[in-house]
């Protein structure tokens, strides 16, 4: 199972932009299904964003879209998010998460990876905080 490690999490002021990273070791992105999630204190976790790690059009929930940038490089096995206009909102524990193609789901749920339920995801980094000041 691959391994990750989110990193670039910070504290930053309403309006600002922050960069994450998701660092993938002990197998490659492209064989898995990838996602951000971020649980806000004292609030259930929230599926972001979602893309397959071979490349496809990514998921944006409806709270980020147009604001945040799912990108992947997959010659350094890396998925990272592009944080912009961050708001107040935006304040929480960052999640990548990572679900094996024909393993923990079919591989024609690999196309997109859109809206992949939480307990399908297998691997999940440690967390980044996130925090936004008004």
């Amino acid at each position: 199972q691959v391994r990750l490690a989110e990193s670039g999490g910070d504290s930053v002021q309403t309006g600002g932009s922050l960069r994450l990273s998701c660092a993938a070791s002990g197998d490659i992105l492209r064989s898995y299904c990838m996602a951000w999630f971020r649980q806000p204190p004292g609030k259930e976790r929230e599926d972001i964003v979602g893309i397959f790690g071979g490349g496809s059009i990514p998921y944006y929930s409806h709270s980020v879209k147009d604001r945040f940038t799912v990108s992947l490089d997959n010659a350094n096995n890396t998925m990272y998010l592009q944080l912009n206009n961050l708001i107040p909102g935006d304040t929480a524990m960052y999640y990548c998460a990572a679900a094996r193609c024909g393993e923990a789901l079919p591989y024609y749920s690999c196309k997109y990876c859109h809206q992949v339920e939480d307990y399908t995801y297998t691997s999940w980094g440690q967390g980044t905080q996130v925090t936004v000041s008004s």
